[in-house]
């Protein structure tokens, strides 16, 4: 059984016991997150994606940790000006067991 489930404006699709990183929810480690955004839900090859259907859908979560992610560097540039500006980031993202997927 599998879900696509929408956090953080971007979708994942997830089974129990999977260990996703999603955008900083700001929740401590050992808290327990719910996701109510689902999107599909699929049962052994029967796929439900009707939003009456998945208005009850539920998938819930473990939080293990919250990390810094991989560095993204922001360069600016303009020719023949002498003109560069070098900058990074590193987005603050929390790694999510999922426990369960109700339906």
């Amino acid at each position: 059984m599998h879900a696509v489930i929408a956090t953080g404006g971007k979708q994942y699709r997830v089974a129990p016991g999977d260990v996703i990183k999603i955008e900083r929810l700001g929740s401590p480690k050992g808290d327990a997150v719910q996701f109510d955004t689902v999107l599909l839900v699929n049962r052994d090859g029967e796929v439900t994606v009707e939003p009456e259907a998945l208005s009850s859908a539920r998938v819930t979560g473990e939080v293990l940790a919250e990390r810094k992610g991989a560095k993204v560097m922001v360069v600016k540039f303009k020719r023949r000006k002498g003109y560069r500006r070098h900058r990074g980031h590193r987005q603050t993202l929390t790694a999510v067991r999922i426990t369960s997927i109700e339906v």
